[in-house]
């Protein structure tokens, strides 16, 4: 590929990736992240790892979970709220009307025709794909009234906030009444079609094949400069969430997590000290014998111990670099793979425990397992693997700038002629 067609690539990718649409998606999924965070940690409370303070916290283990539920069980509704919210910001909307009206619209679609009760367990990642489709088709619906002035308009001495809630009456009405029929005349479970429509990508990311696939296209992207991990959260990330709960549910009622790939597996078991394990690279270019190499890895290793790799990744470089590009890209399908076989072994126990991005390696092997000691130990064994895999390709990389810098070194030697031979 050109360079001038690579350029067309690259700029037509990022256009897609920062649609709109995939952007308040993303702001959602990042909007439930502190909710998994606080109901992870609420889990390793009620579900310590030591058995003798556990003794202790039987006793208040429902107290306990209770947070739990609260927070996991919300997260269809809060995503809903979040990606109206900012897709409506983003077409120019009034942004909490959005968020009200789509949220409605969700609570609508989870209203049980017979009962007339809410189905509470669709409230959470259960309905999350229900959720962005409803948020979006809401702002959608918004945009449209608004657009062709098909809302009740105030005169301009009512108060702004007043005005706003009258413009939304239209979009909100014709809302209500589509969803309303759908759900509660017509009795079509939307819920259930959407699952049953997303079942083939929920059950490949689970698969080896699958998140080898993803492993693979992450960092693929991120070789031409393309954040990876942003770029397919928004596909992704309904699907790791829902993992993430059916794990917490299955360990709530005592039973083993059913999900290895759940939010937390890439992120914690993968991206060994950031996307692509390169905190090994930093350690073995610590004592390279190329002192920019060593320059790059004693800026970046301070970062990278939280997950930021932005400095070796674009200092070295990596990005667009062939030399680094290959390892960069192995040694995630080499962690994905080990990681997911000593799982499904039951050598390391699977995730269900949501972290910050930013937690060191081994440290969040170790949480994100609910205080699993060999997880921990894989933490350390995963950089050792990765300096392997970096190994050769550093040796190689180390030869050829030696070399580049031997030949452009301008020769010292005294070249003055040798005195002739008397005869």
């Amino acid at each position: 590929m050109t360079g001038v067609a690579r350029g067309a690539f690259s700029s037509a990718l990022a256009s897609f990736i920062e649609n709109d649409t995939l952007a308040a998606i993303r702001a959602g999924m990042v909007a439930v992240v502190p909710l998994t965070i606080v109901g992870g940690l609420f889990t390793i409370a009620a579900y310590p790892p030591a058995a003798s303070i556990d003794a202790v916290v039987a006793a208040y283990r429902e107290v306990l979970l209770v947070p739990v539920r609260a927070t996991f069980g919300m997260i269809g509704l809060v995503a809903c709220f979040a990606i109206a919210y900012d897709l409506g910001r983003r077409l120019r909307q009034d942004a909490l009307s959005s968020a009200v009206m789509a949220t409605v619209a969700f609570l609508l679609v989870q209203l049980d025709p017979a009962e007339q009760t809410l189905a509470l367990d669709n409230l959470g990642s259960s309905g999350l794909f229900t959720a962005i489709l409803v948020a979006l088709v809401a702002v959608q619906v918004q945009r449209f009234f608004t657009g062709r002035g098909l809302v009740i308009a105030m005169p301009d001495g009512v108060p702004e906030i007043v005005a706003q809630s009258f413009l939304s009456l239209t979009p909100l009405f014709c809302l209500v009444m589509v969803f309303w029929l759908i759900r509660s005349v017509a009795g079509v479970d939307l819920n259930s079609l959407v699952q049953t429509a997303f079942a083939p990508f929920v059950f490949a990311l689970n698969t080896l094949p699958g998140i080898l696939v993803y492993a693979c296209l992450v960092t693929g992207l991120w070789s031409v400069g393309i954040n990876g991990d942003n770029a397919l959260d928004a596909v992704v990330a309904p699907i790791f969430f829902q993992y993430l709960s059916a794990n917490v549910a299955a360990v709530t009622a005592g039973q083993p997590p059913p999900y290895v790939t759940a939010f937390g597996f890439f992120s914690t078991f993968v991206n060994v000290g950031g996307t692509g394990a390169t905190i090994a690279l930093a350690l073995l270019l610590l004592r390279s014998r190329h002192v920019p190499f060593r320059k790059v890895s004693r800026m970046s290793l301070p970062t990278q111990i939280f997950q930021i790799n932005e400095p070796i990744f674009f200092g070295l470089p990596i990005v667009l670099n062939p030399v680094f590009m290959v390892p960069y890209v192995l040694s995630a399908l080499v962690l994905t793979t080990a990681s997911y076989l000593l799982m499904t072994s039951g050598m390391v126990s699977k995730p269900f425990v949501n972290l910050p991005w930013t937690t060191p390696p081994v440290i969040g092997h170790y949480l994100v397992t609910g205080g699993d000691w060999r997880a921990a130990v894989w933490g350390v064994a995963s950089i050792v693997i990765a300096m392997l895999v970096y190994l050769p390709f550093v040796r190689r990389a180390e030869r050829r700038a030696i070399g580049v810098t031997m030949a452009t070194v301008p020769d010292m030697t005294d070249n003055r002629a040798a005195p002739t031979q008397k005869s």
